[in-house]
């Protein structure tokens, strides 16, 4: 039988994640050519070629993701080990590290964690705000143990290294000027702005969200302001720079001076989800946390 080393296995799904050895080296604090020497000790003991040139670079053969596609269930199955370990060990007690998006901080986590200290004072949460798509980066490295992000800019449910749970569908409301013609008007719909200025982050998920939303409302949105945070995008709304989509999540931002429409007929919506790597779900711990937002999700709903 073949000698399967999980720590070198381990390397070997991490170069596939980042893509190149200089990379990986950099995320698990080696030196690359210490990367090298072990993924090729890897292919010794297994007996398999695991990597081939192509050009300046290498890349993972069909062996190697054959390899993979079995680690992954190996490292589930360990994640539970740990999972049922620490509970046993710890009983209530323990730590989850949080990894979550800007609005989801002050709507769901921090409400979550009000409860689980009430209900389970001995487990210990850390927040980390973090990007969409850095959470998942995050999660993956094991610098925190769940993730909460967006679902259009997750792994996929299919993703065998992450389990992936639904929370919210989050809707998003259209932010105008206190007196804006719009501002009272009925019925309104996202198409009746498809002339106004619009304000909107210049990258990353915000721009895409709305760009996307838009587009399906039947206009491409004209970007006249950018802005990543809404206390930013909400004080040029205000001053009647421009309008934005602003999501009910963010209801803490709202400023006097700025009207939220709901959009009756096309609302556009968010939806929320939370990871964590497959298997550690099963931990009291992290079951724990996840069943605490769960519930807030369902009172936001």
């Amino acid at each position: 039988m073949a000698e399967w080393d999980i720590k070198k296995l381990r390397i070997l799904r991490t170069l596939r994640d980042r893509g190149t050895v200089t990379a990986t080296a950099e995320a698990l604090l080696m030196t690359p050519s210490a990367v090298s020497q072990q993924l090729s000790n890897l292919a010794k003991q297994l007996d398999v070629t695991l990597l081939e040139a192509h050009g300046r670079r290498v890349r993972l053969t069909d062996a190697a993701h054959l390899v993979l596609r079995h680690a992954e269930a190996v490292f589930a199955q360990l994640e539970r080990a740990d999972a049922e370990l620490q509970g046993y060990l710890r009983g209530d007690t323990g730590q989850v590290r949080i990894g979550a998006f800007s609005t989801a901080v002050p709507a769901l986590v921090v409400p979550a964690v009000r409860r689980l200290r009430e209900s389970h004072p001995g487990l210990e949460v850390r927040v980390r705000e973090a990007e969409a798509a850095e959470a998942y980066e995050l999660l993956s490295d094991g610098a925190v143990d769940l993730a909460l992000s967006l679902a259009a800019h997750a792994p996929t449910a299919r993703d065998p290294q992450f389990a992936r749970i639904p929370l919210l569908a989050d809707p998003l409301d259209v932010a105008l000027p206190a007196g804006h013609p719009l501002a009272a008007a009925p019925g309104l719909r996202l198409a009746d702005l498809s002339g106004e200025a619009w304000i909107f982050g210049g990258s990353g998920p915000w721009s895409e969200i709305t760009t996307a939303a838009c587009e399906a409302a039947g206009f491409v949105p004209v970007q006249a302001h950018s802005a990543a945070g809404w206390t930013a995008i909400l004080a040029m709304v205000e001053a009647g720079m421009g309008v934005a989509l602003v999501p009910r999540m963010a209801a803490a931002e709202r400023r006097a001076g700025v009207a939220m429409r709901t959009l009756e007929a096309d609302q556009p919506r968010r939806h929320v989800v939370a990871a964590v790597r497959r298997g550690a779900q099963d931990g009291p711990a992290v079951g724990r946390t996840l069943a605490a937002l769960r519930a807030i999700a369902a009172e936001r709903a």
